[in-house]
């Protein structure tokens, strides 16, 4: 008998149905290597976390077949897991040189020092284990992002990571088409690619638009200017570095992740700041108004960024005023539309001129439209296809594009996270799956808010809390003080004596019930003191405040 032909799976662990978080596995014979390392921000339900994290169990239980984590680009949702899942499993990680600044911020902050760092370029070719790891430059809203070909036994795997076609693009470094395409010529079993976009029609404009627009706009005014936009986005930042310079102004930088992402990517060459452009904060007070810019963070309305800090007179340096310009050059992430607005609206009544998206062309998105996606599929010619990146209609919609370029359906899987996608030289199918899913971070916890924590939180959050509290004789079993009810978020308790009275004759009366027949055993006090209570409390009020019994014992 022949031996089996050994499989090559390829397990999204993060990234599929949700925007964040991206991580997917490659896994052949009994070697593994990860793309990416994402995290994703809370949404409104998830009351008090900071950061959700994938689920990497899978990666912890093969730890030893791991031989690196390849990453594409340096934004948060695909490297803001790494020093969470570094502490599990210390494995080499691959980026090129701003991705690891990036990544080396990171990793300090975290205290993890014994990580190895493999730097690479655009183009150059590495070994991985048993795998040739190829990686392509591309265009993105960061520098030094990358597709990775990964060269395997059975065939090529081609992931693009995030990307857009940019004939014009900042530092002049335009997606690497012709190596996509040799790549292509080559034969591609299966391509993963970046599915964001893939709603809108055309082409994503060239970051270069938004620098006529920046011109413009500092051209018209006299007054100070505040720009708001994504840290990370280099590029962006460099444009307002170059029309700050064009009409003799300095630059300051506010919001931690700013300053962080400036500071790195300056030290790397990535941004190109002439001498003594930027000045720190505290110059700016001896400048006129026309000499200076700010960039800052909070362009998505963030209650802690630095933009909203202004906005509602909290930052502690700089304070908004009549006639200040400011410019939100990004566009709302689905969802943060409501405090996004919230922030225009509290900026224009302290007197500022907000300039945003639907007024001017001040953001470009970084994600390829129909058409780049067309062009990229039409280059690469997959035989396999798994849309990646993107909530499950744009997952929906991107499987659609390839059927319409001509690639059979059965060869298109959408799929979920935690699905294991095994290919042979001839065939693909989706065969089972291995644990994924959210962990949440709060503070310094991770993991340890589920979702029956986050439940308790929704209820206290939505009916607030009473706790009673009564104290019984260790000797006797008969109640000696109490109840007494304490309610917070529930109702206004100076307000509301005759209810809290009550509800505490309500509760006395079932607990003398309880000494009549003996009854000390505290679950059922407890469980009494629940019922009486709730169903009095919804019978007056119609609410559902969440209930603590406390019972404490005395020796008399």
């Amino acid at each position: 008998m022949g031996r089996k032909p050994t499989k090559l799976k390829i397990i999204p662990l993060g990234g599929l149905d949700e925007i964040g978080k991206n991580i997917t596995v490659i896994e052949y014979r009994d070697e593994i290597i990860v793309i990416d390392c994402g995290l994703s921000f809370p949404d409104e339900e998830m009351l008090g976390i900071d950061i959700v994290i994938p689920d990497v169990t899978y990666l912890e239980k093969n730890v030893d077949k791991i031989k690196g984590i390849l990453l594409t680009h340096g934004h948060e949702d695909h490297i803001g897991a790494l020093p969470y899942v570094l502490k599990k499993t210390n494995v080499p990680v691959y980026g090129t040189n701003l991705t690891l600044g990036l990544v080396e911020n990171k990793l300090k902050e975290h205290k993890l020092s014994n990580v190895t760092l493999n730097k690479v370029k655009a183009g150059q070719e590495i070994n991985v284990g048993l795998f040739k790891v190829e990686f392509i430059r591309m265009n993105h809203s960061i520098p030094d992002a990358c597709g990775i070909a990964i060269y395997t036994p059975l065939g090529i795997i081609f992931h693009t990571g995030d990307f857009k076609v940019d004939y014009t693009p900042i530092d002049g470094n335009m997606i690497d088409l012709h190596k996509i395409a040799e790549i292509g010529k080559k034969g591609v079993l299966v391509m993963l690619a970046d599915s964001t976009n893939v709603d809108r029609p055309g082409s994503t404009m060239s970051e270069k638009s938004v620098g006529a627009t920046f011109e413009n706009i500092f051209r018209a005014t006299d007054q100070r200017i505040i720009v708001a936009t994504f840290a990370s986005n280099v590029h962006r930042v460099q444009q307002i570095i170059d029309a700050a310079h064009k009409f003799g102004r300095k630059v300051a930088v506010s919001g931690r992740s700013m300053i962080n992402v400036v500071r790195v990517a300056n030290q790397l060459g990535t941004l190109t700041v002439p001498e003594g452009l930027i000045i720190d904060i505290d110059d700016m007070n001896g400048l006129d108004d026309s000499q200076v810019v700010i960039i800052t963070t909070g362009s998505q309305g963030e209650p802690m960024a630095a933009l909203s800090r202004m906005a509602s007179a909290e930052h502690r340096k700089i304070v908004i005023k009549q006639g200040d310009v400011v410019v939100f050059s990004s566009t709302p992430i689905p969802g943060n539309e409501k405090t996004v607005s919230r922030v225009i609206n509290q900026l224009f009544k302290k007197g500022a001129e907000v300039i945003y998206k639907s007024l001017a062309d001040v953001h470009v998105s970084g994600h390829a439209c129909r058409e780049e996606l067309k062009l990229m599929h039409r280059l690469v010619n997959p035989k396999y296809f798994i849309p990646a990146h993107g909530e499950y209609r744009h997952l929906k919609s991107h499987g659609k594009l390839a059927e319409e370029l001509g690639m059979p359906k059965e060869n298109t899987f959408v799929i979920q996270n935690g699905d294991v996608v095994e290919f042979t030289k001839d065939t693909a199918k989706v065969n089972g799956n291995v644990p994924s899913g959210r962990i949440l971070v709060d503070g310094l916890g991770v993991g340890d808010v589920g979702n029956i924590v986050l439940r308790d939180r929704k209820h206290l959050g939505e009916d607030g809390l009473m706790v009673v509290v009564l104290t019984i004789s260790s000797k006797t079993g008969k109640i000696v003080a109490g109840p007494d009810i304490i309610s917070r978020g529930f109702v206004y308790v100076r307000e509301s004596e005759n209810l809290m009275g009550e509800a505490r004759n309500v509760v006395s009366e079932a607990l003398k019930v309880c000494e009549n027949q003996n009854i000390i055993e505290w679950s059922v006090l407890k469980n009494t003191t629940k019922d009486v209570l709730r169903s009095y409390l919804y019978e007056k009020t119609k609410r559902r405040p969440m209930i603590l019994p406390v019972v404490m014992e005395v020796q008399k």
